[in-house]
C-alpha cells in the first residue's frame, strides 16, 4: 500500500497547539497528540539495519511512537496479534456480533469511561454466555473474543463491541462439541434484552456505589429520582444487537480480524485534504446503502473527534471470554481441538525478527545494526550537510 499524501500527524503538526490552547484536554489525550506528531521523525530516534545476506545497508530508519491510536503503528501490531491467534482457531464456521449501546447513554459513556466501558465487556460477556448455556439455543460453554470500538464512520462517538464466536461450544461436561440449531447462531432479539438488563442492572449498581461522575448537561442525574428515570427511559427502545452469519473457517476468519483487531478511529488513507482549516475525509453511510461520501469539517471539529477515542491508559480494548479466557485457553482448546478430529498444533519457536523491513534485493528480514538517539541523528545530519573543512 502507498503512503497516503496527507497523514492525521499532518494535520496534528498544523493545528495541534492551538487546539491545546483552546480546549483542556487529559494527560493521556495530550500524550496521543505528541506520540502521534513525533511517530517515525528523527524526534523519536532511529536504527540503521542491514541484510544479514546480501550485505545490503539501509539508510537511518525512524522508530515508531508504538502508540494504540496512531494510524501508523498498527498493521504490525496486528499482524502480531493475528500469529498468535491463529494457533487458536478451530474448523468450525465463525460469527461475527456487535453489541451497540444506544445514544442516550453516550454523555454518561464519556464521562464515565473505565467503569462504563469494564461494565459493557462484563454484560456483553455475561449474555453471550448465558444464552448459549440455555439448552433451548445452544446448551454448550463457548469461547470468544471482543473488541472495543467507540466510533462511526464520522468519528463521532458510537461505543460498541465486536465479539468474533466458533459456530458451537463445549457440553457442560466437555464430552461433547455442540453445533449451533440456528443459522444465526444465537437469537439477537433475545441477546438484545438480555444485555439491555444487564447493562442497565450495572448501571443502577455503580449509582449506588457512588461509582459515577454526573457533569454538566447531565449533573441532574446524580439525583436518584432523575436517575431512575433516565434508567426506564432506556426500556423504551430495543437495544441494537448485530449479527452476521458464519463467514468460513480459520483462513477466512484470519483474513477477516486484520479488520478489527488494531483499527484506529480513522486511517491515513480515509483522509482527502486538509488546507490548513478544514479536513476532509472519505466515510461510509450505513443508513444509506453503505455508500461511501465525503465529509469537511473544520480542523478544530475534526481534532476534537478524534481525540474522544482516545481510551484510558492500560485500558485493554481485546479481551477472551469463556474457554478462550486466557487463565483456561490452552487445555480447553486441545479439549475443543480433540472432539472436532483436528490435527495438534505445531508451535513453532522461531522468534519474531527484530526488524519487520525486508532487504529490497534479495527479500531477506532486515537486522538492526545499530540503533540512534535523537542527537545522533542529529549530529549526522549536520555532518553530512555542513562539513568540517578546517
Amino acid at each position: 500500500m502507498t503512503r497516503p499524501a496527507l497523514e492525521l500527524a499532518d494535520i496534528l503538526r498544523a493545528h495541534g497547539n492551538d487546539f491545546i490552547d483552546r480546549h483542556q484536554l487529559r494527560i493521556q489525550q495530550l500524550k496521543v497528540m505528541g506520540a502521534i506528531t513525533r511517530c517515525r521523525t528523527a524526534a523519536m530516534g532511529g536504527h540503521v539495519d542491514k541484510c544479514p545476506q546480501c550485505g545490503v545497508d539501509q539508510t537511518i530508519s525512524y522508530n515508531s511512537c508504538r502508540n494504540r491510536h496512531c494510524p501508523k503503528c498498527q498493521a504490525q501490531a496486528r499482524q502480531r496479534w493475528i500469529a498468535a491467534r491463529e494457533r487458536e482457531l478451530l474448523a468450525v464456521g465463525y460469527f461475527h456480533v456487535v453489541f451497540t449501546l444506544p445514544h442516550e447513554l453516550q454523555i454518561l459513556v464519556l464521562q464515565n469511561q473505565v467503569e462504563l466501558y469494564n461494565l459493557l465487556f462484563q454484560t456483553v460477556a455475561e449474555t453471550l454466555r448465558e444464552i448459549a448455556r440455555d439448552p433451548k439455543h445452544l446448551g454448550a460453554d463457548i469461547g470468544f473474543f471482543s473488541i472495543l470500538h467507540t466510533w462511526g464512520q464520522n468519528l463521532l462517538f458510537h461505543p460498541h463491541i465486536h465479539c468474533v464466536i466458533p459456530g458451537g461450544g463445549l457440553s457442560p461436561d466437555h464430552t461433547q462439541w455442540i453445533r449451533p440449531q440456528y443459522a444465526f447462531f444465537l437469537p439477537v432479539k433475545v441477546l438484545g434484552k438480555v444485555f439491555r438488563g444487564k447493562f442497565v442492572d450495572g448501571l443502577r449498581l455503580a449509582f449506588r456505589g457512588k461509582r459515577l461522575t454526573f457533569a454538566g448537561q447531565i449533573q441532574h442525574l446524580a439525583d436518584s429520582k432523575n436517575f431512575g428515570s433516565f434508567l426506564r427511559t432506556l426500556f423504551r427502545q430495543d437495544w441494537v444487537v448485530y449479527a452476521k452469519p458464519a463467514f468460513g473457517g480459520p483462513e477466512q476468519v484470519v483474513r477477516y480480524l486484520g479488520r478489527y483487531t488494531h483499527r484506529v478511529a480513522i486511517s491515513n488513507h480515509r483522509l482527502l485534504s486538509f488546507d490548513g482549516n478544514d479536513v476532509t475525509f472519505l466515510w461510509r453511510d450505513y443508513a444509506h446503502g453503505n455508500k461511501q461520501k465525503k465529509m469537511t469539517v473544520s480542523a478544530d471539529e475534526f481534532i476534537r473527534r478524534f481525540l474522544l477515542h482516545v481510551l484510558p491508559t492500560g485500558f485493554v480494548r481485546i479481551r477472551h471470554f469463556g474457554f478462550l479466557a486466557n487463565s483456561q485457553r490452552l487445555a480447553l482448546l486441545e479439549i475443543c481441538r480433540r472432539l472436532l478430529q483436528m490435527a495438534p498444533v505445531v508451535r513453532s519457536d522461531e522468534a519474531a525478527s527484530g526488524s519487520s523491513r525486508l532487504c529490497p534485493t534479495c527479500g531477506t528480514p532486515m537486522i538492526v545494526i545499530a540503533r540512534l538517539k535523537p542527537a545522533e541523528i542529529v549530529w549526522r545530519f549536520l555532518s553530512k550537510w555542513f562539513p568540517d573543512t578546517s
